[in-house]
């Protein structure tokens, strides 16, 4: 069963809710997931007088990698999935022979 983001902490709460006030950051050409930009991260601690930044910082990062090692496996079996398509010769058709 998932947890609720309310069983969390209190640090790990706020730093889902900073995470998402960030834009997210693609590589150009490739589209692949980078991260977030963090360029307005003081601005968001200061807009919500975070108390700890440091730790919520710190549990952001983690999260951060999380997400990113996620995003490139599930890239990763896409690109075999679409290379194993290719091998076969594209499209399979099943072929229903009765006679």
């Amino acid at each position: 069963m998932p947890l609720e983001l309310s069983e969390f902490p209190e640090e790990v709460q706020v730093a889902f809710f900073m995470f998402s006030l960030l834009p997210d950051h693609y590589e150009g050409m490739s589209g692949v997931y980078m991260g977030k930009y963090w360029d307005g991260i003081e601005y968001f601690f200061s807009l919500y007088g975070i108390v700890d930044p440091k730790t919520v910082f710190y549990i952001m990062k983690m999260y951060e990698s999380i997400i990113v090692a996620h995003r490139a496996d599930k890239a990763e079996q896409q690109r075999k999935v679409e290379e194993r398509k290719a091998k076969s010769g594209g499209k399979s058709y099943a072929h229903k022979v009765t006679g």
